[in-house]
């Protein structure tokens, strides 16, 4: 019995082990800081020694400053994560700023490492994500100002300004680092480029229009 109760806590152990690496580890301390000073390799950022950290370490300043909006798709992402907020390391959390031009979008993306829940603070966005296979299902709503949506980690979402005026969105999402992956971008603009015929067969499209999407990337 006495083994058998053993062999038990080692396979709890085991499942708990396995389940904590599937997410980010809990902190073992009070903050660990981020050393961007370190050549450490980690999952994640070696500490700063405690004894050097400031309060400039947990503070940022700026996300009150609209972003420029001037480009194709007419938006601007100001992220506040462990980059910005070195205190940020071993939390768990991070959060952006998404400014929208009329008519703008925050193109179709993915969160490998986090989910999202989105707040609008100024005009009114067209929001959706789209299920995983085989269903594909798209779950969209119109938002107005002080809405709340989620979108769950991993799956592609967008927003779209669908107002005549500058639309502005704050999202906190559930990573230190919570990684984006643009879908366009990725697909027709990687380095070095995945093959016309393999892009012009999964789209079901001729090449010249896969090569034309890739000269935009």
């Amino acid at each position: 019995m006495a083994h058998r109760i053993a062999f038990l806590g080692f396979v709890a152990l085991a499942v708990c082990a396995s389940l904590s690496l599937a997410a980010e580890p809990a902190s073992l301390q009070d903050f660990c800081v981020a050393d961007a000073s370190s050549n450490t390799r980690m999952n994640g950022l070696a500490c700063k020694n405690p004894a050097m950290v400031q309060a400039s370490d947990f503070a940022f300043s700026g996300l009150h400053i609209p972003g420029n909006t001037s480009n194709a798709v007419g938006s601007r992402v100001t992220p506040v994560s462990v980059t910005q907020i070195p205190g940020l390391n071993t939390l768990g959390i991070s959060m952006v700023r998404i400014d929208y031009a009329p008519w703008g979008i925050n193109s179709l993306h993915t969160h490998p490492r986090a989910t999202e829940i989105l707040i609008v603070i100024e005009g009114s966005l067209e929001v959706g994500f789209v299920t995983s296979n085989p269903e594909n299902r798209h779950i969209t709503k119109i938002l107005k100002k002080g809405d709340v949506f989620v979108f769950p980690v991993g799956l592609i979402h967008y927003q779209r300004n669908i107002g005549y005026g500058n639309a502005v969105a704050i999202a906190a999402l559930s990573s230190q680092n919570p990684g984006v992956i643009t879908i366009a971008n990725t697909i027709f603009g990687s380095k070095p480029d995945i093959s016309t015929d393999l892009l012009a067969k999964a789209f079901q499209v001729d090449k010249s229009i896969v090569w034309q999407l890739q000269t935009k990337f």
